[in-house]
This record gives structure tokens, sequence and C-alpha cells, in this order.
């Protein structure tokens, strides 16, 4: 499977994106062929150049319309898009970019879906953009994306609406959830374009995957910065044929408490899981003076940390936390319902390069089964066991 890294240390705006696209190969023909199917009413030029940004060459996409462009709505974009001929493929990942940015839009704006204009982000250059970036994409070979940490910069930015704080609102609500940093950069360097896209295709964000790099790519940003205004791009294969394991990076919260009442430990529990903690548990340890207490653990996913602190801090009595992260191999995982002489039964299924290796009944369809039937819960399942080994779905 090919993978794209995007290591967006200077941000990312939609012109950097089919910039660093066309430095790793992408055919400006090709793709201006492929934009001609969304039969735009005003004609345009796209050019492509070599820039020098800090020593570093990376390409430059400019676009050029050659007449006045008038703000778009999200029904006409999308009415642009349904009508041409382009593939489901990019039609489909087109719509949710520019459903995203009307969705943030709506909600800074507090307007209706329908009824928002999206001002710098509904022009045609825009447009171009963004259906361009799933076009260049798929014209690579892409099958999945993944993003670094997104550097937003600091300062503010001047629009229609007038001056802006960076990041501009539009940016902060597509960025929800994903791991972002300000910087000592006074510029907007994550524009609500750059932010869409990503957001949109992007898998997942964190430090580089293991993959076998085989291209590298440079998209340039307009302006000159203290740092060089580049989106960098990498495209490679996976390591291995492969994977023997799925593989993730997680964050374990950990601290020692010995001043809680016990009875407390089931609600904190409780609302660590609704705050998005993969597996929370407890662990009995004695601490400075021999004095027993309970070491709190938490498993969590990096983007869901604050929810989690924040749980930990107002429902327990400690005084701080440590973290740190760590990786996580896991078996592939699929969930199976089988037939047993009690009744249906999901079970979970490990694989390892093919091959089931685990497997593990729900607990709770068993014991709704035990109840109902009266008999011992481990008779359903070992039912269920025997099923799932057999094939019995």
């Amino acid at each position: 499977m090919k993978i794209a890294y995007f290591d967006c240390f200077s941000g990312i705006s939609g012109d950097m994106v089919l910039g660093a696209l066309v430095d790793l190969g992408l055919g400006v023909r090709e793709l201006r062929a492929e934009l001609d199917k969304l039969n735009l009413s005003v004609p345009y030029d796209l050019d492509a150049r070599k820039v020098d940004k800090h020593g570093i060459c990376g390409t430059k996409i400019d676009i050029t319309l050659h007449q006045g462009d008038e703000p778009h709505k999200l029904e006409d974009i999308l009415t642009i898009i349904e009508g041409s001929a382009l593939t489901e493929e990019v039609k489909g990942p087109a719509r949710k970019i520019f459903v995203r940015l009307a969705e943030a839009e709506a909600r800074i704006h507090q307007e209706h879906l329908n009824e928002v204009h999206f001002h710098e982000l509904g022009g045609l250059d825009a447009i171009i953009d963004i259906v361009g970036a799933v076009i260049g994409m798929k014209l690579l070979g892409i099958d999945a994306v993944y993003g670094s940490p997104l550097h937003l910069g600091r300062g503010f930015v001047k629009c229609r609406h007038g001056t802006l704080p960076v990041p501009a609102p539009a940016t902060l609500e597509l960025t929800k959830g994903v791991p972002v940093y300000g910087g000592d950069v006074n510029a907007e360097l994550v524009t609500p374009t750059g932010a869409a896209i990503i957001t949109t295709l992007a898998q997942g964000f964190g430090e580089l995957p293991e993959m076998k790099i085989e291209k590298i790519g440079y998209g340039a940003g307009q302006r000159n910065l203290p740092i060089p205004n580049l989106l960098r791009v990498l495209i490679g294969a996976q390591n291995g044929e492969e994977k023997e394991y799925d593989e993730d990076t997680v964050t374990v919260v950990e601290t020692n408490v010995d001043d809680m009442n016990p009875e407390f430990y089931e609600y904190v529990m409780s609302r660590l899981f609704e705050s998005g903690a993969v597996d929370v548990y407890l662990t009995p340890i004695q601490m400075k003076q021999v004095r027993p207490a309970t070491l709190l653990s938490v498993i969590v996913a990096p983007e869901n940390l604050r929810p989690v602190l924040e749980v930990i801090f107002r429902e327990t009595t400690t005084l701080g936390v440590r973290t740190y992260q760590t990786k996580r191999y896991k078996l592939a995982r699929e969930e199976v319902v089988v037939k047993t002489e009690y009744g249906e039964v999901r079970v979970k299924l490990g694989r390892l390069r093919g091959e089931v290796v685990n497997l593990a009944p729900e607990y709770r369809d068993c014991r709704r089964l035990a109840d109902e039937r009266h008999i011992p819960i481990k008779q359903v399942y070992e039912a269920a066991r025997r099923a799932a080994a057999t094939g019995g779905m």
C-alpha cells in the first residue's frame, strides 16, 4: 500500500498541497486535463514554477483567473462537482472537504449550512486547490494519508470580515481533535483550505509512520518566512508486504492515590471511559513510609488526553500525573456473530497473518443467554468458542 505523510512543519495551504504533489511527479497537463472536467465558468491559468526557500527548492503553484469571481455557497460548489465528468473517487472526498468547510463556517457565524457564503474559501481558486488535491493523490496512486502535528503560526490576518486572530476561526474549528502547536512565526501557516484538506483526508496524525520512502516533494507557500515556507510530502510503501500486527501510539497517564475513598473508583473509571479512555486499570502499591495506595493508570489516544486529565483532576484527590507515549502492537481484530444451541453470541477474533490465534465470546451476550436459559455462563461461553472455532456463523 502506498502512503503519503504530510510534514506540516510550516503549515499547510491548498496551493502548497498542489505544489508538493506536482513536485512529487504529478504532471501539470494531466492535472489540468482532469480539472477541466469541472467545466468552470471562469477561464484560468494553472502554472508551476521552482522557487527557493532557505536553500530548499520547492514547487510553487500559481492560479490566475481571467475575470472576476464571486463567493459561492455550498450548494453552488456541490452542483459544480456533481455536474462534472470526474469519477466518484474524486467527487466523494471533494464533497466531504467542502461540507466540512461549510460546517465550520456555519458554526462560527451561527448560520444555516446552506446560507453560508465561503468568501475567500469559495472562489474558483479554492475549488481548484481542493479538487486538484484529490485528483493529484489519485493520479499518484496514494492509498492512505497521514499528517504531522500542524504548525498553526500566530498573530493576525486580514480578510473580508476584517482582522482576525491566527489561527483563523475556521481553521480552529477544522482542527478540533488534531494535534497542533502555535510556534513563534508571526504568520497564518495553516489556512482553512489546507486544514480542510488534511483533516478530511488524513487517517491519523503523529510521528512519521514506518515506511520505505520513495519520493519527497516540497510545495511552496507565497511568503518568505523565518523558516522554509514549504509543505513536505513523503510517499512510499509500508514496510513489509503484509504487516504482522496493527500498530498505534497511545499516551499512558499514571498517578498514585493514597487518600481517596475507594468507593469512588467505579465512578471515576466510568467517567474516564466516557472521556475517551481506551483502558483504565488499578494496581495496589506501597508508597513511602509503607503507606498502601492505588496506582491509577489510563491508556488514551493522544488527541483525547485533555478531557481525561480534566476528569482525573476533578474527580480524584491527586495533585499531579505522569504521562508518556508508547506503541501498541495488536492482532488484527474482527467481530463475528456465531449461532449456538442457546442463541447468537458475538465473538472477537484475533488474527496473525490471517490465522485466527485468539477468540473471545462477548461476556454480555453470554450472561444474557445464561440468565434467560438458567444455565451456567461457562456453558454458553464454551459453546460460543466451539461455534467460532468451527465456523458456525
